[in-house]
């Protein structure tokens, strides 16, 4: 069954309003007795897992901004979300965009229902804010390439079944034409992931070690030494999606290693909302009612709670906080706009990415006023969260660490923000590139860390 032909048998509404549409098309088909699996089965062949997608992708090809909103209605109904992680978020996207239609058949299916986690094998120990440097070679042999190399910082590594992989098919030519972009089965004795132990206490990110690993020549997305190209479209996803804010209650993690899928659905599935309290999941179309529930967030209780939000500086981040997640959703709301007209914001995507690294130090930093001395402490361990919690007789204490120390992250992952900057400045701005000759010098003749 095709996205086109599963969409069209579930029916349309009336109305060209997706929210309704959705809401319609929860009240015929949800079943809490479902196992997970067939439940995510019926949302993504009907193209709600991820509606942003186009058509023939198994998506409705609606704007970022109404995917969200759907998102949203799927959680207030109380249904399980679309699966979480990696795969919805970069491959979809850039597989619907460079891959055939065969290809948009084998992977995004499996993705849009939760069959197969993705993770994400880009960055490597020598190449991270120049991602057009890395050196994992990928060599033909026969009908498949092999892999070897390493790369760093990949999240979600440890449950992933398949990765986006980018290497190195052609070192005689410039840096980003001789990249190759590949769908690679993590599961073959030929990859190897060690866990990275952040400062937050977690393992979210990974190395791997790829010795002799194979993809065969019909996983590769796009030309062969094009694969830029399709970097740049998951590149382009992943900033937009980090900086579009949530959208509902996510899904379990996807894929055969997170364990998800053999769950009933009713046990994992959000509490449904009740709309005569919470009105802003019909009224969708206005930013306005979410965000200010996302706007009162815990550090407004925090500062109301011990007293602090009496004090002039907090008040004014917290309203500093306020208003920055409002200008995201009026962004948002711009792309909207622009988009159905035929036309684009340059560097928008970029500018999200920006902003939510703003929001996401600005939180740290009024966290930490907020709490005060008790932000020295923090629990890296359950046993040792337990301990602290009972300790101070605050069991969200944890929360406002555990943000406080994550919070260095984002603005490195996805591209730095000093990438995002230059982005904005050549793509958007149009000013002048800094001077090099890696678009003319091939990759083998560059010097190595200069």
């Amino acid at each position: 069954m095709t996205a086109t032909s599963s969409q069209s048998a579930s029916g349309s509404s009336a109305s060209n309003d997706p929210v309704l549409e959705v809401r319609e098309w929860l009240t015929e088909n949800w079943d809490p007795d479902l196992t997970v699996e067939a439940w995510w089965e019926r949302l993504g062949v009907a193209g709600w897992s991820s509606a942003l997608l186009p058509t023939n992708a198994y998506g409705r090809g609606i704007s970022r901004a109404d995917a969200v909103a759907v998102a949203r209605e799927i959680a207030a109904f109380g249904a399980v979300g679309a699966p979480s992680g990696l795969g919805l978020l970069l491959a979809a996207p850039t597989i619907a965009t460079h891959g055939t239609q065969a290809q948009i058949d084998k992977y995004v299916r499996d993705i849009v229902t939760g069959q197969q986690a993705w993770c994400q094998l880009f960055s490597e120990p020598g190449a991270g804010s120049d991602l057009a440097g890395l050196s994992t070679r990928a060599e033909l042999d026969g009908d498949e390439w092999v892999i070897n190399g390493q790369k760093v910082w990949t999240s979600l590594g440890q449950t992933a079944d398949m990765g986006m992989l980018i290497a190195r098919t052609n070192p005689d030519v410039p840096k980003h034409q001789g990249i190759t972009w590949m769908a690679i089965d993590m599961h073959q004795p030929g990859v190897e992931l060690r866990p990275l132990i952040e400062m937050t206490g977690h393992a979210m990110f990974n190395e791997v070690f790829l010795t002799d690993a194979r993809v065969p020549v019909d996983a590769v997305i796009g030309d062969v030494g094009q694969g830029w190209a399709a970097t740049n479209t998951t590149l382009q996803a992943e900033r937009a999606g980090l900086g579009a804010g949530g959208g509902g209650a996510p899904g379990p993690q996807a894929g055969t290693i997170a364990g998800n899928l053999g769950k009933r659905a009713g046990d994992v599935a959000p509490k449904k909302q009740d709309e005569t309290k919470n009105p802003a999941s019909k009224a969708h179309g206005s930013e306005s009612a979410p965000r200010r529930e996302k706007a009162r967030s815990h550090l407004f209780e925090f500062a109301k709670n011990n007293g602090t939000i009496n004090d002039p500086v907090i008040r004014q981040g917290l309203v500093k906080l306020h208003t920055l997640n409002l200008i995201g959703g009026y962004n948002a709301q711009r792309v909207k706009g622009a988009r159905a007209k035929g036309q684009d914001i340059p560097g928008m995507a970029n500018i999200s990415k920006l902003l939510m690294s703003d929001v996401m130090r600005l939180t740290r930093d009024l966290g930490l006023q907020i709490i005060g001395p008790f932000g020295m402490l923090h629990g890296y361990t359950p046993e040792q969260q337990a301990a602290l919690n009972e300790a101070t007789g605050n069991p969200f204490l944890g929360m406002v660490t555990g943000s406080a120390l994550y919070a260095q992250a984002p603005p490195i992952y996805g591209g730095t923000d000093q990438i995002q900057r230059n982005i904005i400045g050549e793509r958007a701005l149009g000013l002048p590139k800094e001077p090099n000759n890696d678009k003319t010098l091939p990759f083998n003749e560059l010097p190595k860390n200069a």
